[in-house]
């Protein structure tokens, strides 16, 4: 039976955030010890040798809701990795939240360059150094620790639904057929999600657009064995030369992809719009000199934060082939292989790029080689309305919390669901993250400030707050 739940004026939360903050700061190991043994699972999604480790990683998800105080908390099967739902439903009559996040993680690899164990999580100058402790372990985890927060000091102001899936790393094939069939369990007024970067902790930040992604593996074949280098090289295709020289040719001299019709449906910013997203704090100097590079590179014509955040690229994402153990081995591979991936900005396809990566990879190679392309995965871009009751919620949360209003963002990550979200449910989604681009997610090092941790759980309660506000 549901009970009533009288819903609180506006100057009943006069207190609110004070009894959170001190609710967070009394439990802040605690938090930081469920968060490290989170982190110690290796729920490495791509990996099928993991996953038993992923199923574990969702079945702490489900206790920690539980012992958050959701009402309601299922593992929900999938053709592949399992989906946490779970619910705390006050009264039927409140807004509902329904907060998104995955407990999957990217690859370790290569382990060569961590300086610690990957699944094994270490504060570092304040710092949490592991595998998924920005991207998204640590982000997704503190709502439901806000979630917490609320329920023990019985501060809830609306109702929170949460859906933390487990395949967002390898492209979250089953949510879509999840969203579709659940739509009635799933009916919710917003989303939330934490799973990207503020400016810096100086400089908080709202993303409201994101770029899509099409992600192919390209196989090139010479020979039918390995070869001799010196007894055929020269006189038979070498599959590595042909790639490289085919991965090339996919840029042209002023940084533009040259596939046909690859910018054909790019939503152009107007001059308005790219001096509006120039404004945001940035230094070229130190860009450069915290990623230990001379100058940067990229389509000509655009800022860097232009580059980064509206216009579509194309990168080799992995590259191998032939002998690459110790020491040498004189052959001429059979095959070569590539990951490529393409981001992509509003109006375009990730369908309809995949086609035509395709088609013009494949004209590319010459007769003495055969290619296959395989489409992996792929999402589409979305922008995020900023003129919604949830946004000036979200920002008038850091302008709280922050004392400083966030400046709106574009962000050159992919979250396929966001476009997802809209065209299943119909609902626009805010993007409250809070990890920073230097936190080195997808690669060795990955890691996770645990101030920007727990400054995010009560941004994020004042979200709530405001809201539920009237």
């Amino acid at each position: 039976m549901l009970i009533p739940h009288k819903r609180k004026p506006y100057l009943a939360f006069t207190n609110f955030l004070p009894m959170i903050k001190e609710y967070i700061q009394s439990n802040q190991q605690r938090f930081l010890d469920e968060l490290f043994e989170l982190l110690r699972i290796p729920s490495v999604s791509a990996d099928s040798r993991l996953k038993a480790d992923v199923r574990k990683a969702a079945e702490y998800v489900v206790k920690k809701l539980k012992d958050a105080g959701a009402d309601k908390v299922e593992l929900c099967e999938t053709a592949g990795h399992p989906i946490v739902y779970g619910e705390k439903i006050i009264n039927a009559s409140l807004p509902t939240v329904l907060v998104y996040g995955h407990y999957d993680v990217q690859p370790p690899d290569p382990l060569n360059l961590w300086t610690s164990p990957p699944f094994e999580p270490v504060v570092k100058d304040g710092k949490i150094y592991a595998r998924g402790s920005c991207d998204d372990k640590g982000q997704f985890y503190m709502h439901i620790k806000a979630f917490e927060a609320m329920t023990k000091l019985n501060q809830l102001p609306c109702n929170i639904k949460f859906m933390i899936e487990g395949e967002e790393e390898v492209g979250s094939d089953n949510l879509g057929t999840f969203v579709k069939e659940n739509k009635s369990k799933l009916k919710a007024d917003v989303i939330l999600i934490s799973d990207t970067s503020l400016i810096s902790l100086d400089t908080p930040s709202i993303t409201v657009g994101l770029r899509g992604l099409s992600y192919m593996e390209v196989e090139v074949t010479g020979p039918n064995r390995d070869l001799h280098s010196g007894v055929y090289g020269g006189a038979v295709a070498n599959p590595a030369n042909v790639l490289s020289k085919m991965i090339a040719s996919l840029h042209d001299e002023n940084g533009r992809v040259t596939i046909p019709g690859f910018y054909d449906k790019v939503a152009e910013l107007t001059a308005a719009e790219r001096e509006a997203l120039n404004k945001a704090p940035f230094n070229l100097d130190n860009y450069k000199k915290e990623l230990d590079i001379e100058d940067i590179r990229g389509e000509k014509g655009y800022t860097t934060l232009e580059r980064t955040g509206t216009r579509p690229t194309l990168d080799v994402n992995g590259i191998w082939g032939g002998y690459t153990g110790e020491g040498a081995k004189t052959v001429l591979p059979s095959k070569a292989y590539a990951k490529i991936s393409m981001r992509l900005v509003p109006n375009q396809n990730n369908h309809e790029i995949t086609e035509l990566f395709t088609k013009h990879f494949e004209s590319l190679a010459p007769k003495s080689v055969k290619v296959k392309v395989t489409a992996l995965h792929g999402g589409e871009p979305a922008v995020t309305p900023t003129d919604s009751k949830a946004f000036k919620a979200a920002s008038k949360a850091f302008e709280e919390v922050w004392g400083k209003s966030p400046i709106p963002t574009r962000d050159g990550g992919s979250i396929p669901i966001v476009s997802l979200f809209k065209k299943e449910l119909g609902l626009d989604t805010v993007l409250m993250g809070f990890g920073l681009d230097s936190d080195a997610i997808h690669s060795p090092n990955e890691h996770y400030g645990i101030k920007n941790f727990l400054i995010g759980i009560e941004t994020i309660v004042a979200f709530y707050k405001h809201y539920s506000a009237k």
